[in-house]
């Protein structure tokens, strides 16, 4: 067997500037997703753990220590007692990162229900190393993740209610999403850093790119031509514009 795999790169070149993916079916029939790195490129599943593993029979070691976890509780009557040793939190740091590479490749593939599941399993990952490393210092070890992922759980979110046209909705969704990184932040008594948050500013610049660049809606229409009518002091057609405007939201 010929384990070269300069045939599979050629054609494929790789940009530093951009995220680089796509499809293939794999010899097994399912479809994987690869993302072409500098020295080669890596390959995942797109359903279940990214590497395709089961361990100990569940789909992810998040499912794993969470099964544990509720067994333990079963056994003690509460699960706040729980623990995970460093060695485990090494192993979901790592498992989490697979899973970072999928969302961040099925949100450049358009992808925007599977961004939504991964990023929300990361953040269940970062709850359970949270609450229950033996650590301290593991306990906040992901913490500084948090908000990008939230980011881009919010903006895989938004972008399915902007396919459909649905812009009210998607600001919405995006302003959601600032105040749940906002929240973040005084909630490890860190407000103060906020102001400077890069994913608070980038969810805000989208949200008035939206705002500037979206059609405008029957009554976003007649609302300018009332303006307009109201400066020219025409009252007669500004009367009609306000009835015509009373029958849209009726």
């Amino acid at each position: 067997m010929n384990h070269d795999i300069s045939v599979l790169l050629r054609g494929w070149e790789y940009n530093a500037s951009e995220v680089t993916v796509r499809k293939i079916i794999g010899v097994d029939g399912s479809e994987k997703i690869q993302m072409r790195l500098d020295l080669g490129l890596l390959q995942m599943e797109t359903l279940g753990r990214p590497d395709g593993q089961h361990p100990q029979g569940y789909e992810s070691l998040l499912e794993l220590h969470s099964a544990r976890r509720r067994t333990f509780g079963e056994a003690h009557g509460d699960e706040d007692d729980f623990e995970l040793t460093t060695e485990e939190c090494s192993d979901l740091k790592q498992e989490a990162m697979q899973y970072y590479y999928r969302y961040l490749s099925l949100f450049h593939l358009g992808d925007y229900a599977g961004v939504i599941r991964d990023t929300q399993r990361n953040l269940y990952a970062f709850d359970l190393v949270r609450a229950h490393a033996e650590d301290d210092n593991e306990r906040t070890s992901l913490e500084q993740f948090r908000p990008y992922v939230l980011m881009m759980n919010t903006r895989a979110k938004a972008c399915l209610l902007l396919e459909d046209q649905e812009f009210d909705r998607a600001l919405d969704k995006i302003e959601s999403g600032i105040e749940r990184i906002h929240d973040f932040f005084v909630e490890v008594e860190r407000s103060d850093l906020a102001d400077n948050c890069r994913e608070i500013a980038f969810l805000r610049d989208w949200s008035e790119r939206i705002k500037n660049n979206r059609p405008l809606t029957s009554q976003d229409r007649l609302k300018q031509e009332l303006r307009v009518a109201v400066e020219a002091e025409d009252y007669e057609r500004a009367a009609k514009l306000r009835d015509e405007i009373k029958e849209l939201v009726a």
